[in-house]
């Protein structure tokens, strides 16, 4: 059994209690984790407070904490490999992905790095006679996060790069699902030279760690990926210490595809939209809208794909599609399934759990075509499709509207003014045309609805850890008057 430790006030402590962690390729305890409550939680958020106010952090220039962030970021580079199969043996994501994405991770702390020094104030032209006035901005103050299992090195670096861009200390929860790598993680931000206090990683459960943390007096904002009724726990807690937040909470994203497309162009997008990481992604294309014309040749297209995919041990390069993170994921995926096919939905490929350990569940496809089906609404946040057909693009535009969520959205079509008429059109937050998944530390990130609110990447993140200071200076010699002596 591995041990980890988590990391508060610059130390590595074993915490008040500890559990297990289980590999989800073979259903096995592998690692002793720390367990933190609300006395681990109060010391974070004190020594982050300290930090923020007093310590060295407080002391140094936007461009010192810039140097800081490049060399978290060359660290994160130099270990990608090993965060990245501590991933995987911890949540069950295949190594190709989490390899690939955690190299990236190190590309989003260089972009923040580079705009700690460029979040600037402003002077305001005033209406009034000698007085010069600015306006600041400043650190918001001590921010919570909490982060997911799934790709968490990524969810976590949109959040710690622009709150240290913007010269934030932090509190990081970990998922108690596979929180391994963010705890391996903390040994980077030791090794960068960040001072005491200004990043605390914790783990534990909702109830004794994350209710403590989202509701804690020393917090000033919380910044949450997940789902909306822990979204909803969170904003309840938030009323205590009337912190902000910026909330990222997934959806049931649509997939449109026009008889105009190239189909395979869009059914290999198709199949990464859904299937790659299990399906276990915030942006999950889960719903597939394709014109009627083309429905049969569509999904004949896909599901020769979805059949080739090679299910695997996560470890294993070879591997396509590794297992869900928990046995939870896998019986709440099988319990939605049921219920979607006593809908009248009809199974096109996949949906059968297959033997053996591990909590592996085949790429599903579900033609839910003129059904009320429930996977049309609820998110399985697995590798399950559904699928409904349409006739004409306003069709289209209001089944891909037809849901709470907002978060992301894919066009396929070769037709222009067609793609920005649905691009104005789309209530989501993201738009992909012709392509899906793509993101960038470049491009904002995040949703409407149920999907949340408050953006991840690009400057406008940065600028959500600030808040603004405005300064009035006099600039006349005289002396002010007297306020009760009429003139």
């Amino acid at each position: 059994m591995q041990r980890f430790q988590y990391y508060i006030d610059g130390q590595f402590l074993d915490g008040e209690a500890r559990f297990p962690s289980v590999d989800p390729a073979t259903g096995k305890e592998w690692a002793d984790l720390p367990e933190a409550r609300e006395g681990d939680v109060d010391r974070a958020a004190n020594a982050a407070e300290q930090a923020l106010y007093n310590g060295a952090w407080s002391k140094m220039t936007a461009t010192q904490r810039g140097k800081l962030i490049y060399r978290l970021a060359d660290l994160v580079a130099a270990n990608a490999q090993k965060l990245a199969e501590l991933e995987t043996r911890d949540t069950g994501k295949i190594i190709r992905e989490t390899s690939a994405q955690i190299a990236y991770v190190a590309d989003y702390y260089r972009y923040y790095a580079g705009i700690a020094d460029k979040i600037e104030g402003s002077y305001l032209p005033i209406d009034k006679p000698d007085m010069d006035v600015w306006l600041r901005r400043e650190p918001i103050g001590v921010v919570a996060m909490v982060v997911p299992w799934n790709s968490q090195l990524f969810l976590s670096a949109v959040k710690i790069g622009p709150a240290l861009a913007a010269g934030c200390t932090m509190v990081v929860k970990a998922s108690e699902d596979g929180p391994a790598p963010l705890l391996e993680f903390a040994r980077l931000i030791h090794e960068a030279g960040f001072p005491a206090g200004v990043v605390n990683i914790i783990t534990g459960f909702g109830a004794s760690c994350g209710a403590a943390l989202s509701r804690h007096p020393k917090v000033a904002h919380v910044a949450f990926t997940g789902g909306p009724e822990t979204a909803r726990h969170i904003v309840r807690n938030s009323a205590e210490n009337l912190a902000s937040t910026s909330l990222e909470l997934g959806g049931k994203s649509p997939f449109i595809v026009f008889a105009d497309a190239d189909l395979e162009s869009a059914a290999n997008a198709q199949v990464a939209g859904i299937f790659a990481a299990t399906g276990q992604s915030c942006v999950a294309g889960s719903r597939l809208i394709v014109e009627r014309s083309i429905k049969d040749e569509f999904l004949t297209l896909l599901k020769g794909k979805a059949e080739a995919i090679r299910i695997g041990a996560p470890l294993d390069m070879a591997t396509e599609v590794g297992p869900l993170a928990t046995r939870r994921q896998q019986e709440h995926i099988a319990a939605l399934l049921d219920k979607s096919l006593q809908s009248g939905a009809r199974l096109v490929t996949g949906g059968h759990r297959p033997g053996g350990e591990g909590y592996y569940f085949p790429p599903t496809i579900l033609d839910c075509d003129g059904v009320n089906s429930p996977s049309l609404v609820n998110e399985f946040f697995g590798p399950v499709l559904s699928v409904v057909s349409f006739e004409t693009e306003s069709e289209a535009l209001a089944l891909a509207n037809d849901t709470q969520y907002g978060l992301a959205s894919g066009v396929f079509t070769q037709n222009l003014t067609r793609a920005h008429r649905l691009m104005k059109g789309i209530r989501a937050g993201i738009v992909w045309v012709n392509t899906y998944r793509a993101v960038s530390p470049i491009a904002p990130f995040g949703g409407f609805g149920l999907s949340g609110h408050g953006r991840e990447g690009g400057m406008a993140a940065a600028l959500d850890y600030t808040r603004t200071k405005t300064i009035w200076l006099r600039t006349s010699d005289d002396p002010i008057p007297d306020p009760f002596v009429m003139r």
